[in-house]
């Protein structure tokens, strides 16, 4: 650990373990539905969507017979669960209630990412070599797509504005597009810096969080106009990033086996902890409703596929 006190309790507490059964292989994104307390976590290298019930903490049921499935959300105005998979590059429809297949919707090769625009009643989804599909979520059809320079790593959308921030690493850059019309609004370069796969915004500092692999920094873009205000060395292979609005803290989740936890400080971030973890958990969901942050954990050797559960502290 870095910063702080040698006495001070680490900003995150590994709570518990939930057993995740003998999932093999790579486990992707996670999603939550918060009504029923259930987890929805991306089992890519089993071609499966496990729920876990968070209340009895322990898996509830799977979805299986996908194809790499890679991005889940969950959208409660009409309680559907959505999975894009990248095997086939469709994105599938699960009634939230009993984890029923209810549709089907083809976009194209690699289907990614999903974020739910809840205000919007919209789905969008990242895939292909450079595009967001739109999915109206009242009728569940595709409406639009956004066209893009490359593949679309993690994108958010902007809370309370039209924008939506978009990693993409092909073009070494993050764009901005209007989720209302597609049209791009702005290119920020990322300079020398490569593998801009994890994103999150920090909406009271106004800033894009991004973190690169290569090398493995977190930077900071101001909102208003692109400008790298700050940046710091972090954890290697990272995949997820989150901001805890609460602490005005940052989680960075990473595959060489670390959780990374900064805050801001003057005109750049300092890591306050590197926590241990796993070689290879790199996927991480902080959901701020509940105070948690969940890091997947993949099988190994003897040891089936976990849940890590952190209470951020104090």
């Amino acid at each position: 650990m870095s910063g702080g006190h040698a006495t001070d309790p680490a900003p995150l507490q590994l709570e518990t373990k939930i057993s995740h059964g003998r999932v093999v292989g790579r486990i992707d994104h996670m999603g939550v539905d918060l009504s029923r307390r259930h987890l929805f976590v991306a089992e890519l290298g089993n071609d499966s969507v496990g729920i876990v019930d968070l209340e009895a903490k322990k898996v509830l049921d799977r979805i299986t017979g996908l194809k790499e499935p890679q991005g889940v959300g969950y959208a409660s105005s009409n309680d559907v669960l959505y999975v894009a998979n990248a095997g086939d590059g469709s994105v599938r429809l699960f009634r939230g209630a009993n984890f029923k297949e209810i549709g089907r919707i083809k976009l194209g090769e690699d289907a990614d990412n999903i974020r739910i625009d809840a205000a919007g009643q919209r789905v969008f989804v990242g895939y292909g070599n450079g595009a967001l599909a739109v999915i109206d979520a009242q009728n569940n059809r595709k409406i639009a797509d956004m066209t893009l320079d490359g593949h679309p790593e993690s994108f958010r959308l902007e809370s309370g504005g039209r924008r939506v921030f978009v990693n993409v690493p092909d073009a070494h850059a993050v764009e901005v597009v209007d989720r209302n019309n597609g049209e791009t609004l702005a290119k920020w370069s990322t300079g020398p810096s490569r593998a801009n796969f994890p994103m999150t915004l920090d909406d009271m500092l106004q800033q894009v969080i991004v973190v690169f692999r290569k090398p493995a920094m977190l930077v900071a873009f101001s909102i208003p106009d692109g400008a790298n205000v700050a940046s710091a060395s972090t954890c290697g292979d990272a995949d997820d990033v989150f901001a805890d609005a609460k602490r005005h803290r940052v989680y960075v989740s990473c595959g060489d086996g670390f959780l990374d936890v900064f805050e801001p400080h003057d005109t750049s971030y300092r890591r306050i902890a590197h926590i241990p973890t796993v070689s290879g958990a790199r996927t991480s969901l902080y959901i701020p409703e509940l105070d948690r942050l969940f890091l997947a954990v993949r099988a190994r050797s003897q040891q089936p596929a976990e849940l890590w559960v952190y209470r951020p502290s104090p």
